[in-house]
């Protein structure tokens, strides 16, 4: 029977023990929102590391808002989903989508990080976390955009996947870190007693708030 966390707090708790060995070498932890900000935090605090974003965004199936059939990052790179054409996403849908989430990406730079520019990743280990993955397509985006900044080492870590969606996702990175690979998976939310949504000013405050003050 697979793990389920009581919340993304103690599911980050778990997987900075599990990225131990990255303690003490000034890792760059990069959550994906919103969600995973406030698991990014504690890893980040208890890794002795900086947090930051990597905005990126899931392309929607035209039937379902939740499916993704792609995503893209915030420079217009685009990962698209082996079953997109299956889920009705045709080129003409997947140019709308994109254009859409791209001003979505925009809008939430300039209210996550209005003062600064995002953190560097290039010759750091960068650590790319996420709540879950359930297509895998936001993650690969989020690797993809990461990779292409030139970090020392590249980790993917998150509580729980499901097992297809974990292996489209390896060769995107160096290492991969997951807790839970159930053998049945709907959907992430399913694997914590409380999962509710993040808003945008958490994540702001999460990402501007002090080491010394924060959670973990």
């Amino acid at each position: 029977m697979s793990t389920v966390f009581a919340d993304r707090i103690e599911a980050a708790r778990r997987l900075a023990a599990a990225l131990k060995t990255f303690r003490g070498k000034n890792p760059l932890v990069l959550a994906i929102p919103r969600g995973a900000v406030q698991m990014g935090r504690v890893i980040a605090d208890e890794l002795g590391g900086d947090l930051d974003v990597v905005l990126v965004r899931k392309l929607r199936s035209p039937f379902s808002a939740e499916f993704a059939v792609g995503s893209v990052d915030e420079t217009g790179w685009a990962y698209v989903a082996p079953h997109a054409g299956s889920a009705g996403a045709d080129d003409a849908y997947l140019g709308r989508e994109k254009h859409a989430q791209l001003e979505i990406l925009k809008k939430r730079r300039v209210a996550y990080t209005p003062r600064r520019l995002p953190i560097d990743p290039g010759a750091r280990i960068a650590i790319v976390v996420d709540d879950g993955l359930a297509t895998g397509a936001t993650m690969i985006a989020a690797l993809h955009a990461v990779r292409a900044k030139g970090p020392a080492k590249l980790v993917c870590a998150v509580p729980v996947a499901a097992r297809e969606s974990l292996d489209l996702v390896r060769p995107y990175a160096d290492e991969v870190v997951c807790l839970q690979v159930p053998e049945t998976f709907y959907a992430v939310g399913q694997f914590y007693r409380s999962f509710p949504q993040v808003e945008d000013q958490e994540v702001a405050d999460l990402l501007n708030r002090q080491q010394a003050g924060a959670d973990g």
